[in-house]
């Protein structure tokens, strides 16, 4: 689903998901309607030991004020929350890309993610940090704040309640949520970085299953997203972290495919069939006299299976792709090609084409390390 700027705090762009636009509305008729009004009065009397005239609470449009008003709140409270994080990542000069709101909460995506367990912990724990503090606050709003201003009161007091839910919920060690990310940091203290996050991986899809059954059996849609999404970033992270270990210290250059086969842009997609036979490389650079065009596969010639292969030029399915430096991190490469949607890329030093790199190229390294790991711990 489409995002959709608000505006930049410090310089990060505030941005909200249409699915939060669809969910606010729904979020504040459960507040405003049937019994949640009781429910959250007596709650909030229980323990702040103010007390609610539910008459007050439940006349004419009343309730319906009560629930955008909180809903709303609510969402604030995640978006400090989220700028809890974000300041403890910028004290450790870390960009801060966005902040998004969603239908399950916030997220604030870091450039990067520390690696320094103590870094990793603070950034992770600052969020709930928040929480708890903005839930303190409210706290003291409700009792301080007069009689005379009933639904005041309830707003401030339900603030002050999911505000604390808000922040124990995120320390739960489910990664990547806070907790599981703050479970990681204190993992690290004693173990390498990947081991870590293997483990807290593993102990968050343990999570997003509960999260799961329990959905399922109490028929909450909201359990059943998170957990689709906890199991999604905790296996993603996992296998991203995998990665980056593996690439550790490789560039470009150290990977890339030397004096890569070429063929002519006016040639046919029968005759580049037979290049692909002779020369045994999947991604071939087009060429076009001196001029460098892009990329064709063995791929592009499968999705131009309807053409006819004895007249279709190759520049016809030839794919531009980024232009990069042997020099630059591979790891960090392989980050930008995914952004692009694409696995090649041309490699360049000082304007001169040195090399092809292809997602053969990456999984030829990371077999060859995995293995050499995998050798070195027996």
């Amino acid at each position: 689903m489409r995002s959709f700027t608000l505006g930049r705090i410090w310089g990060i762009p505030i941005r909200v998901n249409t699915s939060l636009l669809i969910f606010l509305p729904v979020l504040a008729w459960l507040i405003g309607s049937g019994g949640q009004i009781e429910l959250y009065a007596g709650i909030i009397g229980d323990f702040s030991g103010v007390g609610f005239d539910l008459a007050d609470l439940q006349a004419g449009q009343t309730p319906w004020v009560i629930g955008v008003a909180a809903a709303v709140g609510l969402f604030v409270s995640v978006t400090l929350h989220e700028l809890g994080h974000s300041w403890v990542a910028l004290r450790y000069d870390i960009e801060i890309e966005s902040i998004t709101l969603w239908i399950l909460g916030g997220i604030a995506s870091l450039k990067s993610v520390p690696r320094e367990w103590d870094r990793e912990f603070w950034i992770a724990i600052a969020g709930p940090a928040v929480s708890v503090a903005v839930g303190a606050a409210c706290y003291v709003g409700v009792v301080v704040a007069p009689a005379s201003l009933p639904v005041t009161r309830f707003v401030v007091g339900y603030l002050a309640l999911t505000n604390l839910l808000l922040a124990g919920f995120n320390l739960l060690p489910a990664f990547p949520m806070d907790g599981g990310r703050v479970f990681r940091a204190l993992l690290a203290r004693s173990r390498p970085y990947g081991t870590a996050t293997r483990i807290a991986a593993r102990a968050g899809v343990m999570f997003a299953l509960l999260f799961a059954v329990v959905g399922v059996l109490s028929f909450n849609i909201v359990l059943l997203l998170l957990a689709f999404f906890i199991y999604g970033a905790a296996t993603t992270e996992s296998r991203t972290v995998l990665v980056d270990e593996l690439l550790e210290g490789v560039t470009v250059g150290d990977i890339m495919t030397r004096e890569p086969a070429t063929v002519d842009a006016d040639a046919t997609l029968a005759a580049f069939g037979d290049r692909l036979l002779g020369d045994r490389q999947s991604v071939h650079v087009v060429t076009d006299g001196d001029e460098i065009l892009g990329v064709v596969a063995l791929a592009d010639l499968r999705r131009a299976k309807g053409r006819d292969h004895e007249t279709t030029r190759v520049a016809e399915i030839t794919r531009e792709v980024p232009r990069v430096s042997p020099e630059a991190d591979a790891f960090d490469t392989l980050v930008t090609l995914n952004e692009a949607g694409t696995t090649s890329a041309l490699v360049e030093a000082d304007g001169e084409l040195i090399g092809v790199l292809t997602e053969a190229d990456y999984a030829h390294v990371m077999s060859i390390r995995r293995g050499f790991q995998t050798a070195v711990a027996a």
